[in-house]
């Protein structure tokens, strides 16, 4: 099934890769009608290609695919050049930029090894061990985004439960689903976050007292639901002996990453723009003897930045050229102002297109809704626990799978589906409770 929507993808592709090219000789200056076809015909085929991940016989990925749909936008006439330089959030890119920044900083310096370190020594028994795993990897998500705390979480969790001769699944999958939990919290958790929180002028302080307790309960049933699959890795009275590690760290750069990372939180907190903050702090931390520039850049993923830009032209877009008032007020109708059913639309809608995209495509008729604000924070709890679902749900996912790969430990579908769909349709009942009460 996969398959066949990837082949239908890369077919509309091509047909609106040739319509797009012909369409400054075909369509008249003042072809409304017909801009508007290819506009939707875009973004419905981008849309398409974004699910799958991948178009068989291309080699391109979610971020390509992202350009290339804006490309079509602009060419097609659907998209001045101009609107499409303005579409693109500076404070959303601006703010990932940031913080990967500092996340690169800490890890670079050491920093999470020391404290994988430091969690090793104190778990003796291997249901605390599970417990250290998914509170590291939640709360480490909710300030520093997930994705980058799961590049550095995934293979010292690998390393260490090998060591001690445990299983290393349900661990690795603690690191994994705690990621999107703990993300949950904060508008600095995780992509789709930053974006909202961007778009939706939500103060940071509001945010995380309106999520944390969501994400807080989450982690809890993390814990509980790993633990009850995983009977026969946490039964009996185990002691785990720490295995003697060599870790490389600086701790004069700790120290300097860790004073950069609590400047930028107690930022946050303090009122600052996000952005602002964060690319500030990050920019600061440039300013070493001891690390070169080019070793932190090279931690930094730009394809997700890219990928963003992509979206940000691609979506502006179709709403340009496809979306009128009397559109958003029908949608409106459809009882998107109710928490429950907000909460199951943008659900699925991140399961079909992954979570970016999706808030994106629900942001105008969010910010058509009369509590657009309140609206905004159903969007974020929801699209985010929603990246459980399946180990294709989030990036955050798919790197832990991949870097569990690289050191022999396999985790199938099946058993991210076992633990991760369960946990995702309780945290989203217990999400839309909150916020609905």
């Amino acid at each position: 099934m996969a398959r066949m929507a990837s082949l239908g993808a890369l077919g509309l592709l091509l047909v609106l890769a040739l319509a797009a090219a012909l369409a400054p000789w075909l369509m008249p200056a003042d072809d409304a009608a017909a801009r508007k076809i290819a506009a939707a015909a875009i973004f419905v085929a981008s849309y398409v290609a974004l699910a799958v991940g991948k178009v068989p016989g291309l080699a391109i990925d979610r971020a390509g695919v992202a350009l290339v749909g804006a490309c079509l936008m602009v060419a097609s006439g659907a998209m001045p050049l101009e609107d499409a330089y303005k579409s693109i959030d500076l404070d959303t890119i601006t703010l990932l930029l940031g913080m990967m920044i500092v996340v690169a900083n800490l890890r670079l310096s050491g920093f999470f090894a020391l404290a994988n370190a430091w969690v090793m020594r104190r778990a003796h028994r291997p249901i605390v061990l599970l417990a250290a795993v998914v509170g590291v990897s939640g709360v480490f998500s909710a300030f520093l985004v997930n994705d980058a705390i799961c590049l550095v979480l995934a293979p010292l969790v690998a390393e260490v439960t090998l060591a001690l001769r445990r299983n290393p699944v349900p661990y690795l999958l603690g690191v994994a689903i705690a990621s999107n939990v703990g993300s949950t919290a904060t508008i600095t958790g995780n992509p789709q976050n930053i974006m909202i929180g961007t778009m939706s002028q939500i103060p940071y302080t509001r945010f995380a007292l309106a999520l944390s307790p969501v994400a807080a309960v989450g982690l809890v049933l993390t814990v509980g639901l790993l633990a009850l699959l995983y009977r026969r890795e946490f039964a009996g009275g185990a002691r785990l002996e720490a295995p003697v590690q060599r870790i490389r760290a600086n701790r004069s750069l700790v120290a300097r990453a860790l004073v950069g990372t609590v400047a930028v939180v107690g930022l946050f907190f303090a009122g600052q723009p996000p952005a602002k903050a964060a690319i500030v702090v990050g920019g600061l931390l440039l300013l070493t003897r001891r690390v070169r520039s080019s070793r932190i850049y090279a931690e930094i993923d730009w394809s997700l930045l890219l990928m963003f830009t992509g979206l940000f032209v691609l979506v502006a877009g179709a709403e340009h050229a496809l979306l009128t008032p009397d559109t958003v007020a029908a949608v409106g109708r459809f009882g998107l102002g109710q928490v429950p059913v907000l909460a199951g639309v943008t659900a699925v809608l991140s399961n079909l297109v992954s979570n970016v995209p999706a808030v994106l495509v629900l942001q105008p008729f969010v910010a058509a809704l009369p509590d657009s604000g309140h609206a905004w924070l159903v969007v974020a709890m929801a699209s985010t626990l929603a990246g459980n679902f399946t180990v294709l749900g989030s990036i955050a996912n798919l790197i832990v799978v991949e870097k569990a790969a690289r050191r022999g430990v396999a985790i199938g579908f099946g058993a991210y589906f076992r633990a991760g769909a369960p946990l995702t349709v309780l945290t989203i009942l217990i999400g839309t409770w909150w916020l609905w009460r």
